[in-house]
């Protein structure tokens, strides 16, 4: 006599189901997180999930959330730069980790995840003496950089996840870039060599260490 698996309902929560979320996006990508799906993973039923989330929008912003959490809620001390630095790295290491956050934390800028990111690099901001009249920008100027250099970032990890590796790539697109006219594309030409060999977090945080000087001569 064969016996069904145990359905689990009476062991779910809402930490479990987003924690399941996290692993199916981590493995399939949003287009492969459904409630079907979902449920065949955690071994019950979608009318027990739906009980604890919504629907799919409050479950990414949920997933994004619980990914970055550690991010935020690091213990961080030293300076206001070493901070910023510290929060913009943490995120940029949660994108390059999990490749489909770059993408949620574009398509809604006021999602909590988002907020977070503002109010930690806004609490640095006002902490290097900047005038009050330059803190929206300031702070504004930072959580651009992080989400967007974050999710490039993920951008090339998604398109070299089935096709080739890094080195490769660059080595490839740093090619067409030196070949490219030299009346239209004097600076792209210039740079090429840098693409092929340059290092994305070292870059990134370069980036972040502009805007804080930029942010610095405000005072």
């Amino acid at each position: 006599m064969t016996t069904r698996p145990e359905r689990r309902e009476d062991a779910l929560s809402r930490e479990r189901i987003v924690g399941a979320a996290v692993e199916l996006l981590d493995r399939k990508g949003e287009g492969g997180l459904t409630f079907r799906a979902l449920a065949a993973h955690l071994e019950t039923g979608p009318g027990a999930i739906y009980w604890h989330v919504a629907n799919k929008n409050e479950l990414l912003t949920a997933a994004t959330d619980a990914v970055l959490a550690p991010a935020m809620t690091a213990e961080v001390t030293g300076t206001p730069q070493e901070v910023v630095r510290a929060v913009a790295l943490g995120v940029f290491d949660a994108i390059e980790a999990h490749p489909w956050v770059g993408a949620q934390l574009s398509a809604d800028p006021t999602q909590p995840a988002v907020l977070r990111i503002f109010e930690r690099v806004g609490q640095q901001v006002r902490a290097l003496d900047v005038p009050p009249s330059a803190w929206f920008t300031a702070a504004s100027a930072v959580l651009h950089f992080v989400l967007g250099g974050g999710a490039q970032n993920a951008a090339l990890a998604r398109t070299l996840r089935d096709t080739t590796n890094r080195t490769d790539y660059l080595e490839a697109v740093a090619a067409a870039w030196a070949d490219l006219d030299p009346d239209e594309h004097p600076f792209t030409r210039a740079v090429a060599a840098e693409l092929r060999d340059h290092d994305d977090r070292v870059q990134f945080l370069d980036g972040v260490d502009l805007i804080l000087a930029g942010i610095a001569g405000l005072r």
